[in-house]
Order: C-alpha cells, then structure tokens, then sequence
C-alpha cells in the first residue's frame, strides 16, 4: 500500500508541476500582449482609446470625432484574435496500466466514483446504469447485476432500466437469465408494450416460437391497443397459421368493437380467405353492418359526423368488397340503401363515390340519375342557405321537369309547390319578376306535361290572388303577362266568354297599354269591330297622351273604310295638349291625307304644323311633300325651301346681336338645322336640268365649319371640363361687328400666323 500510495503523490505532483508551467507561460504571453497594446496606442482612430484600468461604467464616453477610422476591424478579426488568445485545455496525461495492482487500484478508484455519485443523488438512475455498464466492461458481470438490482429497488417503474439491465444479459449470452428478466418486466409492468416487444423478440429471435406465442396470450389476456392485436395476427401468419391468425383476429373485435377493426378483420379474410375468403369476408360485412345499424344511428338524433362518416365507410367499404367480386347489383343495392338513408348534407362524398361507381359500371339511366341527384344534392344545398334565390329555383325546376318528364308528375309538383311557397319579402318589382316567372313555369307545366287542365286553372287563379291581396297588392308588382296568360289558356280552352271577363277584371284591376292591346287582338280576330272601338275609347280615357293609341284607333278606322271616323280621329289626337309622341301623330295624319290625295288638306296640315315647330324636318318634309306632287309644283317647292331658308337667317342674325344673353345650344342648333336645310335644298336643285346657276348660287352659302370649344358643366352647375363641338358661320351674315365676324378674324390671324410659321421652319 506504502508504494501504491508514493506512486499516486508522485503522480499529482507532476501534474501540479505541468499546470504551473502552462500558467506562466501564458501569463508572459499576456504581459507582452499588454505592452505592444501601449505601444500601439498612437496608431488608433481618433476618438478609441485601449482600457488599461477598471472602467467607471456609470460615466458614459462621449465620441468627439465621428469620422470613420482609417483602420477598420472586421467581426472576423475580432473572433480570430480571441480564439488565437484563448487558453487551451488541459488535458490529463495518457496512463497505461502495467498489472493487476494499478488495475485493482483503478477499479478501486472508479467504485469509489461511482459510489459518490450514487450517494449524492440516489434516485437518478443514469447513475446505476452508466456504473453497471462500467463493470459490465470490466467483465464483473455480477457486480452489473447488483447495480441492476439495487436501481430496481429504487425504482422498478423506469422502462430504460429494465430495457439495458436484459440486454446486457442477452449481450453476453445469458438467455435465462434475460428470460427471467423480462418475465420480471412484463409482470410488474404490463401496460408497457415495449417489455412485450422486446421479450417476445427474443424468444422469436431464438426459435421458441411456442414460448412466443404464450406470452402473446399472456399480453392479449390485457387487452393491449389495435397495434398489439395486429403484432400479434401478424405473428402468427409469419408462421403460416392463418387458423389461429383468425381466432385472433375474432378476439380482436370483441376487445376492439370499432369500425376499422371489422375493416381490418375483413381485409384480412380477403386476403388470406383462400377458397372460403370471399363468403366469410362477406359474412364479416353482415356482422359489422348489423352492429352498426345505420337506421337505428339515425334514429338516435345525437350522433355526429364523425359516428356517420365511420358508418357509411363501412358500407361503401362493403359495396368495394362486392365490386371486386364482380357483384355488381350488390354494390349499387348497397349504395341506394345509404343514398335514401343518409342525410343531404353528409352525403357529399358519398355522392361522389357513386358517381364514381356508375361511371365504371352502370348504363346510360344509372349515370344520368346519378348526375341528376349530385345536382340535386347542390341545389338543396344552396336553397338551404337562401331560400329567396329563384335564379337557383328555376334552374333546379327546368333540370327535375327534364329528368322527370311526365312519369314522375307529383315530385315536380311537389317542387314548384315549395318554390311559390317563398314569396319575395319586399314589394319590388325586381323581386317579384323572378318569383312570377316561378308561377308561369309552373301552370305551362301542369298544361303541357301534365294535362291537367283544371289544375292550369287553379294555377292561374292562385298566382292572381296572391297578386290582389292586401298584403302584396302594389302597383310595383302588377304583371300584365300573368293576366294575358290566363286569358290566353282560356281561348285555348275555347272559353271565349272566360277569357273576356279575365281581360275585363284585369283592365279595371291594371289598365295598362299591353293588356288593351291584347284585349283588342282578341276581339279583331272575333270580327266584334263595335267592341274593339270601345276599347280603344276606353283606352284613350284611361290614356290620352299615348300616341300609339290614337295611331292605332285611326288605323282600324282606315281598314274599315271608316275615313271620315279616322280623320276625326286624327283631329283629336293633334288636338291634344300633352302628347308623349306627337310628330309620330302629325306624321300619320299627313301621310293619311296624302293617301286620300286630299294634298290642300295635307298642305294646311303642314302650315298647321309649322305653326307649332319650325323644325328643320318639318320644313324639308314639307318641301319633299310639294316636290312629290309633280313638276308642277317646283316653284312650291322652291318657295317652301325659301321661306324656311329666311326663317333661320333671319333667327340666326337677330340672335347673333345678342349672343351673351341668348342661349348658345339654341343657336349651335340653328345654324346646323340651316346647314342641313341647305344641303337639303342644294339636293332638290340637283334633281333638276338645266338649273346650274341656282345650284352654284346656293353653295355660294355654305357655311364654314369651325371646330370649337365649350365648358362642360357638372350637377352642381361648375364647369369640369371642356367638350369640343362643330359650329357653322355662314358667308352671307349682313350683321356687322357680330360674334361670328370676330371670330372669322381671329381664324384668319390664326391662319396667317400658321404660315408664317412655316415659312421660318422652312428657311432654318
């Protein structure tokens, strides 16, 4: 002991010696560090300075020169510099070992550690496995086992410890002794599958296929989660027993009642089935879908989405199954059974798997259904949502009446009844005009697809009193269409009378033009020409501002030779104070006259008219009217050119005096009213021989065009713009000192302007 005891002193005092040397030597390393530090301190950028003392840190330096430095320093300098000055560690002196007195001693010295180490903290248990590995490399394999032992005692529960105290058995060869290891394991510890695992590895690892398949009994005996039932199938048919991989697989979904352990149990029937495969795989499917009834989950009103997404898995997973064995009306059977079960608003993939299915399987029908409910499906959808979207409603009414047709006549029914039911909340036309068209769909359904006419009737009478009522009346939502419709149902139906009093109570409920019109169509074509005279009287009390009434009244007057009765007819209607359209009025009651060939009457008409508006076509029509009666009336002709000619010169010139209080769109409008009366007049002239000189003469008064600029004005009446318009000024102006001469001098210096211009452009 004396001589190991000199050899560790020995040994210390070197290693104290080493160490003072090292410090030394770095500690000269700093002393010249520091000088050539003062040294250098000459050569720094002005404003830095080296610390060669404690700094007060609470004083803040302030830096006078903010120039940048001419020596610039680089974080990659600075890292460098302190790696390179960094002491080194120490590191302790290799030791062999030369007998088994300095192995003794360092086995001595080690323990020692080990124990310390477990004395400070006895309850970490890296500590017991890193000192068992120790004498496990010292080949002292039973100390290893008393540090197993003793970390066991305080505590048995850490996984890791039982996992390193078996393998290190196993490493060195110990089978029974791992054997009893894990036995110990999985009996304290049965809920960690991991013990399982490793302990079944084993002996599968040595061929005791028996002891394996035990301890999978005795694991199962504790109903472990789906991945040890399925270690434990897979197991067996390693080993070909697909016998016993079935019983398994039948505790299995005894333990585990769940969906996707009928789904795995079936696979595996499918699988290994062999001959037998395909009935038991569909017995399993009978079994599983007789547990999961779908009508007593949906009776149950609490289920989720989630329980009914399993569910229908289930089935489609069976109707899979069927359409691999080419069992195809099974499948479809089975999707028809949940397609009439399943709520709409879960069965959007169930939907699309069907689809799917017909498309690889079914025939033309099948597929069209198919896409026919898809569709379905959406459109309920997004009636859910907004029950008001008629846009919605049409398109799903014209798709079910051209899948239905006329077999299935109640469910279209049924539809259109749900469509009217959502009357539009708000009394807008805008509304309503989708809604109604809802209604006329409807009763040209129940006429032409069903043919019932009795239920077209009542289809009529019910949207009208809905119209009618007190609640939904407004004058906004009145539609004459609905009315015209019933009436026209009931000619079809040779129900004159009917169709009358339909026509009757919609003029006194909307007495509007469409339904008079058609109201008089009907008695035309009846020949009742004394009723539709009293229509049209009617009409023209209700509106007597309506042009096209009286036009049309005076026209059925003309086609009954009735002249007399049309010309009064005319003469009341120019008569009238307010005309929407009078021109068309006037216009028909000149080309009337002139049919009759009663030209003085057509003529007085003219001066009549020209006494309410001289407008430019108004003179040329009546120019163009004395021209049409013959050569005879040239001189008519040129007088009627003439006086309109004077008419707009003279309005022209008068106005042109007092041009800033006169409103300017009138004159723009007149001066281009006479330039088109011009061109008129010129054209006529043409027409004629031997009539150059009166042609010339005329063009001699052409306007010139001008181009010019006005203010566009805004609402509020301030100017936003400007707009550019095009403006006549014509040559035989007599006015003198008028805007027009002003303006024609400003032109001409703007001319002259431009060409001189040029002429510099030219000679530079």
């Amino acid at each position: 002991m004396n001589e190991i005891q000199l050899k560790i002193d020995r040994q210390q005092q070197f290693e104290k010696k080493q160490r003072e040397q090292e410090e030394q030597k770095h500690g000269k390393k700093r002393n010249r560090d520091f000088q050539n530090q003062k040294k250098d301190d000459t050569n720094l950028p002005p404003g830095y300075t080296y610390n060669y003392g404690n700094v007060d840190r609470s004083r803040t330096s302030k830096v006078k020169d903010k120039r940048s430095a001419p020596l610039q320093i680089t974080a990659e300098q600075i890292i460098r510099e302190a790696y390179e000055r960094s002491e080194k560690d120490i590191v302790a002196p290799k030791q062999d070992i030369k007998d088994m007195e300095e192995l003794e001693e360092y086995r001595l010295r080690m323990r020692k550690q080990y124990e310390d180490n477990i004395r400070k903290n006895r309850y970490r248990i890296i500590n017991y496995i890193r000192y068992a590995q120790w004498e496990e490399k010292q080949k002292q394999l039973e100390r290893a086992r008393s540090v197993f032992e003793r970390a066991l005692d305080v505590n048995y529960r850490e996984v890791n410890l039982w996992l390193r105290y078996a393998e290190m058995e196993m490493r060195n060869k110990f089978v029974n002794h791992a054997r009893n290891i894990w036995d110990r394991a999985v009996s304290l510890l049965p809920r960690i599958d991991q013990l399982w695992y490793k302990y079944i590895h084993m002996e599968e690892m040595l061929k005791n296929i028996n002891a394996a398949r035990q301890l999978f009994d005795r694991w199962m005996e504790w109903q472990p989660d789906e991945k040890g039932w399925k270690s434990y199938v897979s197991f067996e048919l390693r080993y070909g027993e697909i016998e016993r991989a079935r019983k398994v697989c039948e505790k299995f979904i005894r333990v585990h009642p769940e969906i996707k352990t009928w789904l795995y149990y079936a696979k595996f029937e499918q699988k290994y089935g062999q001959e037998e495969g395909k009935d038991r795989t569909r017995l399993i499917f009978e079994r599983a879908t007789t547990l999961f009834d779908l009508d007593v989950l949906l009776k149950a009103q609490n289920f989720t989405r989630q329980n009914l997404d399993e569910v229908v898995g289930l089935y489609i997973a069976f109707a899979e199954f069927e359409v691999t064995n080419n069992e195809i009306e099974r499948a479809n059977a089975i999707y028809k059974y949940l397609l009439d079960r399943v709520p709409k608003d879960y069965a959007e993939g169930l939907y699309q798997k069907f689809v799917s299915f017909q498309k690889q399987f079914g025939d033309a029908n099948s597929i069209e259904n198919v896409i026919y409910n898809k569709k379905r499906f959406e459109f309920e959808n997004d009636l859910k949502e907004n029950p008001n979207n008629y846009d919605v409603w049409i398109q799903y009414l014209q798709m079910t009446m051209e899948h239905n047709g006329s077999d299935n006549l109640d469910e279209t029914r049924d539809l259109f009844e749900r469509a009217i039911a959502n009357v539009p909340p708000l009394k807008e036309k805008r509304f309503w005009k989708r809604y109604i068209y809802i209604w006329i769909n409807y009763a040209i359904f129940e006429e032409l697809t069903a043919k019932n006419i009795t239920r077209t009737r009542q289809v009529f009478q019910g949207c009208l009193e809905l119209l009618r009522s007190e609640e939904y009346s407004s004058p906004n939502i009145n539609f004459s269409k609905i009315w015209i419709m019933f009436a026209h149902f009931e000619i079809r139906q040779r129900n004159i009378d009917d169709a009358r009093k339909i026509l009757n109570a919609a003029i006194s409920c909307l007495p509007k033009d469409k339904i008079f019109k058609e109201y008089i169509k009907v008695e035309l074509s009846l020949g009742n020409i004394d009723t539709v005279r009293q229509l049209f009287q009617k009409q023209l009390e209700v509106s007597p501002s309506s042009c096209e009434s009286w036009k049309n009244y005076a026209e059925l007057e003309q086609k009954v030779k009735e002249y007399e009765r049309a010309r009064r007819i005319y003469e009341l209607a120019v008569n009238q104070p307010n005309l929407d359209m009078p021109e068309l009025i006037w216009k028909c009651y000149i080309d009337f006259e002139i049919e009759q060939k009663e030209y003085d009457k057509a003529r007085a008409l003219f001066k009549r008219l020209l006494d309410k508006s001289k407008h430019v076509k108004v003179w040329i029509s009546y120019a163009l009217f004395e021209k049409s009666l013959g050569k005879d009336n040239i001189e008519r002709t040129r007088q009627a050119y003439e006086d309109a000619y004077t008419y707009f010169k003279k309005g022209s010139i008068e106005e042109g005096g007092q041009q800033q209080a006169a409103d300017e769109e009138a004159q723009i409008s007149k001066r281009e009213q006479r330039y088109q009366l011009l061109l008129s007049w010129i054209a006529f002239e043409e027409s004629l021989e031997n009539n150059q000189e009166m042609i010339n003469k005329l063009k001699q008064k052409k306007p010139t065009k001008i181009r010019r600029k006005k203010k566009v004005l805004n609402q509020e009446g301030e100017a936003s713009g400007w707009t550019e318009y095009i403006d006549y000024v014509f040559n035989d102006e007599e006015a003198e000192g008028t805007a027009n001469k002003a303006n024609l001098k400003i032109l001409e210096k703007a001319l002259l302007w431009k060409k001189m211009q040029q002429q510099k452009k030219a000679q530079q």
